[in-house]
């Protein structure tokens, strides 16, 4: 398979389902301006499926290739998310630890919204982890990225393991992986690595709520108020009252 050539056939069938209503319509969960086709996400998914469905023998390492293709190209939001589907049938077993450091490159150089930093997360690196619970420490050091997107995917990536059923054994992400993380990001000029924090301190609330409850005792004037009222949302209406009340008299 030419690489150069199916890259080209997949971005053209993509401008094909182009609607540019939609595209406008899209264009109100951002705070800057996307670019974009207006494709559904769904339908970018099925493009990517359908045509390996019709190439069931394509290894895994040129459906890399491929999507290393794809998101060279990529000048459009809906690009860069059929980039990362290329690769959502093989990551859990096809793929190894090139995938980590492929998403970081990715996430320092295509990645250019929340959306598409959730959308590598959480359909790409999320499948890949539940075959791989081992690599998941390595996402720590994107803490430190120059790129907010990293550094957001950080927490977003992980989000899922918090607490996780696999097979026949439950992982549980430690403590120590969460709270280091958002110590590190909280005080985040980007207000989605600060969302991002918001977001992995909520889910772990579910589960550990004692512990995030302290947590949120000690850092809560460090913390953006948006970022602290997420963190609370899964904590009992007593627990939320007390975390709440320090920062109400500080107003």
């Amino acid at each position: 398979m030419d690489v150069e050539t199916a890259a080209g056939d997949l971005l053209a069938s993509l401008a094909a389902k182009a609607d540019a209503d939609f595209a406008l319509g899209v264009q109100r969960y951002f705070p800057q301006e996307i670019r974009a086709l207006g494709v559904r996400n769904a339908s970018v998914v099925q493009l990517a499926n359908d045509w390996f469905r019709e190439r069931p023998d394509v290894p895994a390492v040129t459906r890399m290739a491929l999507a290393e293709e794809v998101l060279s190209r990529a000048s459009h939001h809906e690009e860069v998310l059929l980039g990362f589907a290329l690769l959502h049938r093989v990551a859990r077993t096809g793929l190894g630890g090139e995938l980590l450091q492929r998403s970081e490159y990715w996430l320092e150089t295509y990645v250019s919204n929340w959306a598409q930093c959730d959308d590598l997360c959480l359909k790409l690196l999320y499948p890949f982890f539940l075959g791989h619970l081992d690599r998941i420490p390595q996402t720590r050091r994107w803490v430190a990225s120059p790129s907010p997107w990293a550094r957001r995917a950080a927490n977003v990536a992980v989000v899922k393991f918090v607490r996780r059923k696999v097979g026949r054994s439950t992982f549980e992400l430690p403590l120590s992986h969460v709270f280091d993380n958002c110590t590190r990001l909280m005080r985040d000029d980007d207000v989605y690595v600060q969302k991002g924090c918001g977001w992995l301190l909520k889910v772990t609330g579910g589960v550990h709520p004692d512990e995030v409850a302290a947590f949120l005792h000690t850092w809560h004037t460090d913390m953006n108020r948006e970022t602290f009222r997420y963190a609370l949302e899964k904590m009992d209406e007593e627990t939320r009252a007390s975390l709440m009340a320090p920062r109400s008299s500080q107003r």
